[in-house]
């Protein structure tokens, strides 16, 4: 249990140490493709993501999250962005729990545990 806190404060401390370098002026904004721990699932209600970005948020940095499964056009305290191309703009990082080729032009600006891209 502590050393998945533990983990998770790493995962959260890399991703705005990484926001901040790529964010040249102004704030930079967090990116959440997908809320889902599997692939091809709806359910993100017990995500560990849930933790990583409330982290982050306390930290001052906007959030944006892609989430096709949400009706809403907020969660958790961040803006719905439902257009990929429209996300992969405005996000300054993006977490993505596992790689997704539709996230193939955004390579340089991604934060994924996923480092052989198997899933």
């Amino acid at each position: 249990m502590e050393a998945n806190t533990i983990r998770k404060a790493f995962v959260a401390e890399r991703i705005l140490k990484m926001a901040r370098e790529r964010c040249n002026s102004g704030t930079p904004v967090v990116g959440v493709y997908r809320l889902t721990m599997k692939k091809d699932s709806d359910n993100f209600r017990q995500s560990s993501i849930h933790d990583v970005m409330e982290q982050i948020r306390e930290n001052g940095v906007a959030m944006v999250i892609y989430e096709p499964y949400l009706e809403r056009d907020t969660y958790f305290g961040c803006r719905v962005v439902r257009n990929l191309e429209e996300f992969n703009r405005i996000s300054t990082v993006i977490i993505a729990n596992r790689y997704a080729e539709e996230l193939k032009d955004c390579n340089d600006k991604l934060y994924t545990r996923d480092l052989f891209r198997r899933d």
